[in-house]
């Protein structure tokens, strides 16, 4: 099984490091592999955001599919259909899942995640199995009033 691990970004980091999801990727990795130097652990609670586990189960139960099951373990939660499964531990400020494949994961988890936060980093093992659960909208709430189109002609 592979393992993922998942953090809420705060919308101005999100906008940031959407083209820079590299740098993310491998700062997160530092920070997860004990390089918590006193100026890591304070970028690191500055980027993310708080994830309560009563609201993120709350809010998984409230919208998952008919056809996917969540059962509550000691200090697991798993969700699965007749396919996959998956199961996720909620930290402070991540989630980590193991599963066969995160493709598992956007089926059964994803879209509900994608409700509770639009702003989610999944980490896999490497550089190329990471990546943002939604895109991140670059022009988003823009007044058109504050834009200014400057001509030459």
């Amino acid at each position: 099984m592979n393992q993922y691990t998942i953090y809420a970004i705060k919308e101005e980091f999100a906008h940031f490091f959407y083209f820079r999801s590299d740098v993310l990727y491998r700062f997160l990795k530092s920070y997860e592999q004990g390089e918590k130097y006193d100026v890591f652990a304070r970028q690191f609670d500055f980027i993310t955001i708080e994830l309560a586990e009563t609201s993120v189960l709350s809010h998984i139960n409230r919208f998952l599919p008919s056809h996917i099951h969540m059962a509550r373990g000691y200090n697991t939660v798993k969700i699965y259909n007749n396919r996959h499964s998956i199961s996720l531990h909620i930290g402070e400020k991540h989630i980590n899942f193991w599963g066969d494949i995160v493709h598992a994961a956007e089926d059964l988890f994803f879209p509900v995640l994608r409700l509770f936060h639009p702003y989610f980093f999944v980490a896999g093992d490497n550089v190329y199995n990471s990546g943002w659960i939604a895109p991140v909208t670059l022009a988003q709430n823009k007044d058109k009033h504050e834009q200014v189109l400057y001509s030459y002609f």
